[in-house]
């Protein structure tokens, strides 16, 4: 099974590559999504890894609250996203 890990307080300026290489040192990185703004485009410092479950623990406990350019971490299990109120 793979986990999906919840990645907060990421520098504007990381790019998807520095991400996975960041998590890779704790086992096989499955995918790296870093969230944009709709409206602007630009880094919203946040994103998601998903690593096996193993490898996500690992990684999980290792990297949170660790400092990544100049950023302390925030690293968790990501939860499932709420249903949102329909805008209609």
């Amino acid at each position: 099974m793979s986990k999906s890990i919840y990645v907060g307080n990421l520098p504007w300026s990381s790019t998807e590559e520095q991400v996975r290489d960041l998590f890779a040192e704790y086992g096989d990185v499955h995918s790296v999504k870093l969230v944009n703004d709709r409206e602007t485009g630009r880094a919203r410092g946040f994103g998601f890894v998903e690593m096996d479950d193993a490898a996500a623990e690992a990684a999980i406990e290792a990297l949170d609250n660790q400092n990544f350019g100049g950023r302390t971490l925030r690293v968790n299990e990501a939860k499932p996203r709420a249903p949102r109120p329909s805008r209609y």
